[in-house]
């Protein structure tokens, strides 16, 4: 359904140190750059895609919006967590944990404060 996710942030360097470290742990590739100075990651067709507003104000985090990132594995999701709490991310929610559904999820907020999460696929 969906082609790509777009965020703003006002330091892309920052955007790419946390980002970077995040989605190698979940064994994806670095960030590129494009021409127009968007940073983009790309996996299995999905992109998510960094960039300072257009309008030339301050980026700002969507208040009630999570982006959610598939992971493979627990262990994955606990890699993600330290990655982004060592990168410049913010630790929110409860601790990684197992949900009813069997899916284990841990939350981040980027360093821009995007809400973000990283997720097992149900098991129930």
């Amino acid at each position: 359904m969906f082609t790509h996710v777009m965020i703003g942030s006002n330091d892309l360097e920052r955007a790419r140190s946390f980002y970077d470290a995040t989605f190698a742990a979940l064994d994806c590739m670095p960030g590129e750059m494009d021409v127009r100075g968007r940073l983009i990651y790309t996996h299995e067709g999905a992109r998510l895609m960094i960039t300072r507003p257009i309008d030339g104000n301050s980026a700002t985090a969507a208040n009630g919006g999570t982006i959610g990132i598939a992971a493979p594995s627990r262990d994955h999701v606990l890699a993600w967590h330290e990655a982004g709490a060592t990168h410049g991310g913010t630790a929110i929610e409860s601790p990684p944990a197992e949900r009813p559904n069997g899916s284990f999820v841990a939350y981040l907020r980027d360093p821009d404060g995007n809400k973000l999460t990283a997720r097992t696929q149900p098991t129930k």
